[in-house]
């Protein structure tokens, strides 16, 4: 009997709480029923609540700009490393095959290489500060931003400035340098200063014929060139002469952290007088031995040529102009593509990096507005830089410039089809 009435109690609380769980249910389902609608509200509220950039869509930003460069994953991986006592026994040894391979870059057995933590604008400092004095006299080229940049460091610097202009678009003018040199019969002229790369217009000026200039002048001027090496991004790599050095020794700048002096003194011993970059110098080592299997810098430059050639029948395919216009000075590190009259090129960039992840160069200065550009520097191959050029294809459609999809990257890819070699150590598979 007790079991039947525990039952029977047991049974009532079954019924109840079922009764409770359909009401539940009941208003759930009425919940639910105008959801959608609510949920749409809160949904279309949700982006003005979220910070700007905040994002991170799927895929991976497409980094196209002059700098910084893509990065190869084995260099990364390289710097990936903790911290490390420099004055353990390992760094001398280091240290010092460190400096001597980066010879390769420079192709010299004679130069001095020095490391220094920074960009090229410390490059830039170090090699003015070490080699001249206040009042000494320069001649330099200004035809773009960063050589203009640079004309304001010695101008601030207290140095006597003479500048060729030139056209933006265009680079050394030896034709002008060799007037100017003659003319200085008293030789106050102490350097030459040149920037190789000026990614503001995509020109690269030939320091070759620039150093023949000097000579057939007799011109005892050094000669101080600002390049772009990216062996990673701010570490900055300098090569000094036997003859910039003792420039150095009677050199009346004021210098402390870029005085190559103190450099000197410990280098050659594997010691350095600051603490230095450590992981930048494993990303160094990796860069250099990348680049020694795969030919050297003979077939590192010739790389970039091949990609940049496409990159510039893509610009034809598309009915447009490059900025500079002598193929003399074409830069094989970028493209610098001029926009139609009427087409704001920021607003190019904006697109293509709002709609496609895809970074590209702003114009500046002169030509704010007027051209965008297209890196093609540092860890690049064809697939990379043919998908940036499709890219650029649809952003150019979206902000009106009047081109078919397809008429630039056909052209590209047919020529890196036509030109392309076997991979190193896969030539069996063909």
């Amino acid at each position: 009997m007790g079991e039947l009435d525990e039952r029977a109690h047991f049974s009532a609380d079954q019924k109840m709480l079922a009764s409770r769980a359909l009401r539940r249910r009941s208003l759930l389902q009425r919940a639910w029923s105008s959801m959608p609608a609510f949920a749409d509200d809160v949904v279309s509220e949700v982006p003005n609540l979220r910070p700007a950039f905040s994002h991170v869509p799927a895929g991976r930003n497409h980094l196209f700009v002059p700098g910084p460069v893509n990065i190869h994953e084995n260099v990364i991986r390289a710097m990936h490393v903790g911290g490390q006592n420099h004055r353990d026994a390992w760094f001398a040894d280091f240290y010092k095959k460190s400096l001597e391979e980066s010879k390769m870059i420079f192709n010299t057995t004679a130069g001095t290489p020095i490391f220094y933590p920074g960009t090229g604008t410390g490059g830039w400092e170090s090699a003015l500060t070490n080699t001249l004095s206040p009042g000494d006299k320069v001649v330099t080229f200004r035809y773009g931003m960063f050589s203009h940049l640079w004309i304001d460091m010695m101008q601030r610097m207290g140095l006597e400035v003479e500048v060729i202009d030139c056209r933006w678009g265009d680079g050394a003018d030896e034709e002008k340098l060799a007037e100017v040199l003659a003319k200085d019969t008293e030789k106050k002229i102490k350097a030459v200063c040149v920037v190789h790369n000026e990614t503001t217009t995509g020109v690269t000026s030939d320091i070759g014929e620039v150093r023949k200039t000097m000579d057939s002048k007799s011109h005892p001027a050094l000669l101080l060139v600002d390049g772009a090496l990216s062996l990673p991004t701010g570490l900055a790599v300098i090569c000094v002469s036997d003859k910039a050095i003792e420039a150095s020794k009677t050199a009346k700048s004021k210098r402390c952290y870029f005085d190559w002096a103190d450099m000197l003194r410990t280098n050659p011993s594997g010691n350095v007088p600051y603490t230095p970059e450590t992981q930048m110098l494993y990303g160094l080592r990796e860069s250099l031995k990348m680049m020694r299997e795969e030919g050297g810098m003979t077939a590192v430059a010739a790389r970039h040529h091949r990609l940049a050639e496409g990159t510039r029948k893509a610009v034809e395919g598309w009915g447009l102009k490059l900025l500079c216009k002598d193929p003399r000075w074409y830069s094989d590190s970028l493209t610098v593509v001029e926009v139609p009259e009427g087409i704001d090129s920021q607003k190019i960039v904006d697109i293509a990096y709002g709609k496609y992840n895809l970074s590209l160069g702003i114009g500046l200065d002169k030509v704010k507005g007027k051209v965008f550009r297209i890196g093609h520097l540092g860890n690049m191959d064809e697939l990379m830089l043919g998908g940036a050029l499709c890219g650029v294809e649809m952003v150019l459609k979206d902000a009106g410039v009047p081109i078919t999809i397809g008429s630039g990257i056909s052209k590209a890819t047919e020529y890196w089809r036509q030109t392309a070699k076997p991979i190193p150590t896969r030539e069996t598979l063909l």
